[in-house]
């Protein structure tokens, strides 16, 4: 065997570990010196408060009545009376799907659109 590919290679070696070690105590230090910020309260705060208000607006929508568009006739019903009307309706089937028939026919028009008012050139 020759000496001088011996001493190669176990330098190479030496040198693997040492460069081994070495990026394993940088990874540590970085690991250690490095602080995750912690999520703020205050952030967790907004978000509760804002999903405090979408379920108010949630509730307020689902159950109490109000106008959608009072110009086309829209409104808006509590689940509980919608239902009612509707099972009471639809006792006759026939004039009930009429009926539905001419609210859709109502509720796709267009609004109607106030004119412009004439420029001061014409």
């Amino acid at each position: 065997m020759n000496t001088e590919n011996v001493n190669r290679a176990s330098s190479a070696a030496t040198g693997f570990i040492i460069a081994s070690l070495i990026f394993i105590a940088l990874f540590v230090a970085v690991k250690f010196s490095l602080q995750v910020p912690a999520i703020d309260a205050d952030r967790n705060a907004a978000r509760a408060k804002a999903l405090a208000e979408i379920r108010a607006t949630e509730d307020k929508s689902l159950n109490t009545a109000g106008w959608i568009d009072q110009s086309r006739g829209i409104v808006r019903l509590p689940i509980e009376t919608a239902m009612q009307i509707a099972a009471q309706k639809w006792q006759n089937p026939a004039q009930a799907r009429a009926d539905l028939l001419s609210r859709q026919e109502n509720a796709s028009k267009l609004a109607p659109v106030k004119p412009a008012a004439p420029s001061q050139f014409e």
